[in-house]
Parts: structure tokens; C-alpha cells; sequence
């Protein structure tokens, strides 16, 4: 059976690397994603392929890194960071050509070798700042 750990880290790091079609294969057909950005969960290997690819577009020069990972049973958490240049549209917002940065985790489940359910965050205000489509917050004054 592959390592838990490391389909994690190819769903998470390959897509990048234009292997979107070869991780699909690592989705259960029962996949469950849940992303706070998102407008609701979104399900089974077209609703994953659908919401990465989107991204994709949006930084197609992007980037994610594992940073660090913990397993346990049929559970990876991971901590992970972002980079790219926003080229394409991003959920009807037009492109910015703006670099960002961003970290985020994943809470994943594994089951019979395939991702079955995934929780994601990642710091959505920072990249909406950095994009420069929500001002930033000015530091308080002492």
C-alpha cells in the first residue's frame, strides 16, 4: 500500500508541476473537499479536477511545498506554502499580475490508498491583500 504521506504530498505538489491527470487517479470516487474559499464542498474526482485546475489558471507559474507532515492512521495533516503570480482569473476576480505567498494545512483522509475527504485552509485574506483586491488593515497606532 503507498505511503499515506506521499499521495498527500503528490495531490498537493504535482498538480503544479502540470500532473493534474496523473493525481486524479490518487481521488476516490467518493472525494469530499471542503475549502472555507470555496462556495460549498465539491465531490469525486471532476469536483477536485474542476477547483485545482481553476487555480492552476489563475498562478500558472505557482508553486505549493509540503513543509511538514504528520500521519496518523488514515489521517495527514500538512502544512504547506504557496507562490505564485496571479495570470488568469481567479473565481470571476480578473488577473492582478501580482506575486503572492501563502501558507496554509490540510487535514486529508486516506482511505484503500485513494484521498476520500479533505479538509483545507489556507490564510485567504493575506492572498486577497497581497492581490491587492481587499485593502489592507492599517497597523494600530500606540
Amino acid at each position: 500500500m503507498p505511503d499515506p504521506k506521499e499521495i498527500v504530498r503528490r495531490v498537493t505538489e504535482d498538480p503544479w508541476q502540470g500532473k493534474v491527470d496523473e493525481v486524479i487517479e490518487l481521488i476516490a470516487d467518493e472525494y469530499i473537499g471542503h475549502i472555507p474559499a470555496a462556495p460549498g464542498p465539491f465531490h469525486g474526482k471532476a469536483g477536485y479536477k474542476e477547483f485545482i485546475t481553476s487555480y492552476v489558471a489563475a498562478f500558472p507559474d505557482g508553486k505549493i511545498t509540503v513543509d511538514d507532515q504528520i500521519a496518523e492512521g488514515d489521517i495527514v495533516a500538512s502544512r504547506w506554502t504557496a507562490r505564485g503570480t496571479n495570470t488568469g482569473e481567479l473565481m470571476g476576480m480578473p488577473a492582478t499580475g501580482k506575486e503572492v505567498t501563502v501558507s496554509g494545512i490540510a487535514y486529508t483522509r486516506i482511505v484503500d490508498g485513494k484521498v476520500r475527504e479533505s479538509w483545507n485552509s489556507w490564510d485567504t485574506l493575506s492572498m486577497l491583500q497581497q492581490l491587492g483586491v481587499v485593502p489592507q488593515v492599517a497597523a494600530a497606532q500606540s
